[in-house]
Parts: C-alpha cells; sequence; structure tokens
C-alpha cells in the first residue's frame, strides 16, 4: 500500500450558528514491510468550509430539520462531492440545540440521508473534546506537557475540556454563552432557564422588557465568570449549582493555561465578532472573559480555530482506524450507534467461562430493549499471552455464549488478536456473522460506528456519546 484517500464531513448544529466542513484523509501503511501491518492517518486536509449559518428553527422548541438539510447538500455541491462518498465524520448537535424537542430526529435523520458513514453525536463532554481537538488545545498540550483547559463558548453553553500531553483528564459544561440573553428593540426579549434559577436568589432579578443596556446585565455576567474560574480551579462543589451541567470538574491537576473556542471566542481574539450578527450578551461576554482579573492568572493560549473549532473537530479529529489484521464480515457494515461493554480479563485464564458469561450478561442486561436483542461491542482488555489452545478456548466460550443471539458477534481486542480469533470463531461456526478488529481504545458507556471496509483492508471506526440533554 502507497498510499489511500478517504472523505470526512462534520457538521456542528449549535445554539447560535450551523456549519460544515468536508476534509481529505490520507492513510498509509507505517509499519516496516517485515511487521504487522499498522495503517494511520497521516494528513487531513480542509477541502471546503461553509459560512457560518444561523441556525434555523420553526419555533423556540422546535429545529428546522428541512433547511439544515438543505444546507448540508448545498455545501456537498459547493465542495464537489457526493454525500454517498463520505466515509467518516460526524453531525454533532451542541449546546441549547441538543434541548429542542427533535434534537435527536434532526442528526439521526440527516446521519442517514447526508453520507454513507455519518455519526450522530450530541452530549456536552464529548464536545468540549471534539472542540479541544479542533482549536488545536490537544496538540498544544502535546507539545508543552502543559494543564490546558480548552474553553469552547457558543450562544448557550461553555464546554470544557482540560488536557495534558494530549490526553483528556477532565471536563465540565457549564450554562455560559453568548444568547442566555437575547434582546430586541433596545430591551431584553428571553432570559434562558439557568439564568433565572441564578437571579432567583437576587433581591431584583432581571426580567423580560428590561433596557438591554441595564447594568445588572454585566452584573450576571460576572457571576457566570466567576462559576466559570471556581471551576477550573476546582472549587465549584455544589453539584445543583444552576450553571452546572451535569457533573461537577472532574480533573485533578491544577490548570495551567486557557484555550477559549467557539463564537464567542472569536469575539476575544479576533477583529471579526461572528456574534455581533446576533442581539444578545455575546460581544460583552468575551470583552468581560478579557477583562477578569482572576482569567488573568492563567497562561492566555490563543487558538488554531476559534468559531469552528467544534466543526473542524467533528470533520477532522473523530476518527480512528483499526488494525489491519482484522476480521469482518463485510456484508454487516457499516453499523452505528453500538453500545460497548469491556471485558477485562485480568490477565488471566484461569476464570474465563465465568468472565465472558459475566460480561455478556451484563451487557444484555444493559442494552436489551424491551426484550429483543440490540448488538453490541465486547471489548476485552487486559488479555494474558494466549497460546493456540488458549485461543481455540476463548473462541469457543464466547460462541456458547452467543447461541441464541440473532445479531453479529462483534469484539473489539486491546492485544492484536482479532484476526486469529476471528477466523477461529468462523472455522468453528462457518454461519456466525462476526465482527473483529482490534487497535481501538474504548470503554464500557462508550458507543461507536464502524464503516464500511476500505481498500487496504481496515475499517474506520468512531467512539462517541449519544446523550442528549434537557434544561
Amino acid at each position: 500500500m502507497t498510499t489511500e484517500e478517504i472523505l470526512s464531513a462534520g457538521i456542528d448544529i449549535g445554539t447560535s450558528t450551523t456549519k460544515m466542513v468536508v476534509s481529505r484523509f490520507v492513510l498509509r501503511n507505517v509499519a516496516g514491510l517485515t511487521h504487522v501491518p499498522r495503517i494511520e492517518i497521516i494528513e487531513k486536509k480542509l477541502i471546503h468550509q461553509s459560512p457560518i449559518i444561523k441556525t434555523p428553527f420553526k419555533s423556540k422548541e422546535v429545529i428546522d430539520m428541512e433547511k439544515i438539510e438543505q444546507f448540508i447538500f448545498e455545501q456537498y455541491q459547493l465542495a464537489n462531492v457526493l454525500p454517498e462518498n463520505i466515509a467518516t465524520g460526524a453531525i454533532i448537535i451542541t449546546g441549547e440545540s441538543a434541548t429542542k424537542h427533535n434534537a435527536s430526529e434532526v442528526i439521526h435523520t440527516i446521519s442517514n440521508s447526508a453520507g454513507n458513514f455519518l455519526v450522530a453525536t450530541a452530549g456536552p463532554d464529548l464536545e468540549g473534546i471534539i472542540a479541544a481537538k479542533g482549536s488545536g488545545t490537544v496538540k498544544e498540550s502535546k507539545q508543552t506537557g502543559k494543564v490546558i483547559a480548552n474553553i469552547d463558548i457558543g450562544g448557550g453553553t461553555a464546554n470544557i475540556a482540560v488536557v495534558q500531553y494530549g490526553e483528556v483528564i477532565g471536563t465540565c459544561t457549564l450554562h455560559i454563552g453568548g444568547r442566555l440573553i437575547e434582546f430586541h428593540n433596545g430591551v431584553i426579549h428571553s432570559i434562558s432557564p439557568p439564568l433565572e434559577r441564578l437571579m432567583a436568589r437576587w433581591d431584583n432579578p432581571l426580567k423580560i422588557g428590561d433596557a438591554a443596556n441595564d447594568p445588572r446585565i454585566e452584573k450576571c455576567i460576572e457571576e457566570m465568570i466567576a462559576v466559570l474560574v471556581d471551576v477550573l480551579n476546582r472549587q465549584l462543589q455544589v453539584a445543583e449549582h444552576p450553571l452546572l451541567l451535569g457533573h461537577l470538574p472532574n480533573w485533578t491537576k491544577q490548570v495551567e493555561a486557557i484555550v477559549f473556542s467557539g463564537g464567542v471566542a472569536a469575539c476575544i481574539y479576533e477583529d471579526n465578532c461572528s456574534m455581533r450578527q446576533y442581539d444578545d450578551i455575546g460581544e460583552r461576554l468575551a470583552k468581560t472573559l478579557q477583562q477578569d482579573e482572576a482569567l488573568q492568572s492563567f497562561l492566555w493560549i490563543e487558538p488554531e480555530e476559534t468559531a469552528r473549532a467544534t466543526v473542524t473537530g467533528a470533520g477532522t479529529q473523530t476518527t480512528d482506524i483499526s488494525g489491519a489484521t482484522i476480521q469482518v464480515d463485510a456484508h454487516a457494515l457499516p453499523l452505528k450507534n453500538v453500545p460497548v461493554f469491556q471485558c477485562n480479563m485480568n490477565a488471566s485464564m484461569a476464570h474465563i467461562e465465568q468472565i465472558v458469561a459475566n460480561a455478556v450478561q451484563q451487557a444484555n442486561t444493559l442494552f436489551s430493549v424491551q426484550e429483543s436483542q440490540i448488538p453490541f461491542a465486547l471489548y476485552f482488555s487486559q488479555l494474558p499471552y494466549l497460546s493456540f489452545q488458549d485461543v481455540h478456548r476463548l473462541c469457543e466460550v464466547i460462541l456458547q455464549q452467543f447461541t441464541t443471539s440473532t445479531v453479529p458477534i462483534i469484539l473489539i481486542w486491546q492485544s492484536d488478536y482479532a484476526k486469529v480469533i476471528g477466523q477461529t470463531i468462523q472455522a468453528i461456526s462457518p454461519t456466525v456473522p462476526i465482527i473483529c478488529i482490534d487497535q481501538i481504545k474504548v470503554e464500557t458507556g462508550d458507543y461507536i460506528d464502524i464503516g464500511e471496509v476500505l481498500p487496504s483492508g481496515v475499517v474506520p471506526v468512531v467512539v462517541k456519546t449519544l446523550a442528549f440533554h434537557s434544561q
């Protein structure tokens, strides 16, 4: 193999804006001729960036799916790309758009129509991680070793991902964004519920109809930033805080540097502020962030991308490539939204029957819907060295647990055993559909999409979350 090219798309449907990118990946076998093949993405190039449009809504609670689909197919035409040529990528729905009534329907419908293999994802933790990759923060942390917090602030949320040495060590999401207070004709037109709850402790909270230049708006922005500072310093302890979306900050190291991305960041670092087209607090929030004394105690690093950080990450950073020594039933691919359950072998074959049986039973309990089976992936970690006899025994144990299964057996291996185990299972039971891959890092609670087999014999895999959040 010299090189192989595949196309990727990234689509970000946010609280304020929607945008899209199309990228080209170059794959190559980076192992030597005498080594086990290892196919990696050696180059990622953006070949089309859409304009940033205002996210279309039919009403306050309903996203206009038809207009978003029209926008996406217009971008494919401009990129001179057919949807069926897209091999991988991600559709993500971010911020308060993920709270809308038809949020799940929108991204699943689009993921089925906009490409052969597009991922439908949501969830604030993953959004923060994707933005940290798209902004260049993950790469910066790998080069410097610093503990860096990427703070992606859009219209509705601030998604924080803390990274060091290129690895994510923690996440947190806050209700902080440009559109949490909106104006019309010089007065307050809307206030986000989280801000209403924040101001409930005030003697005189803001209300609809108050002036757009009311000094209490700046007080509200300052309170939001004070909560952000507490989170960065791991000092927020109130799990029911009105601005907290999900869990408390979960990293253990002190943040040394900060990077802002998202639409608000464009107002921090750039003259062309993308938030100016909206009659809201976005530009004021950016200015107050710049001037806040507590934030100045951190090292500030400029991002490679601001408003497009999330969509750039979605289009270029979500995809991994399986090992080359795999065994897959091509007719069973592509697979989407496959939940993962980790089967830890504890580096021993001593209790293999019980370990595998327990894992399959727990996975069936977790993932079965109304007594109907859905495909799930077993991820085998901490394997001992396997002899030929061990491989055969392990395959027999796996088949025993799936004797009544009507769905493909999907196995992921921490070590390079996928091909030998997949072939052994097929030799024992030739009619069983098997997807057996390796060199992918996953854990219980992850979801994966597995794409169609590429000419090089590998498959693209995307690890994701499907958690939709509510207000």
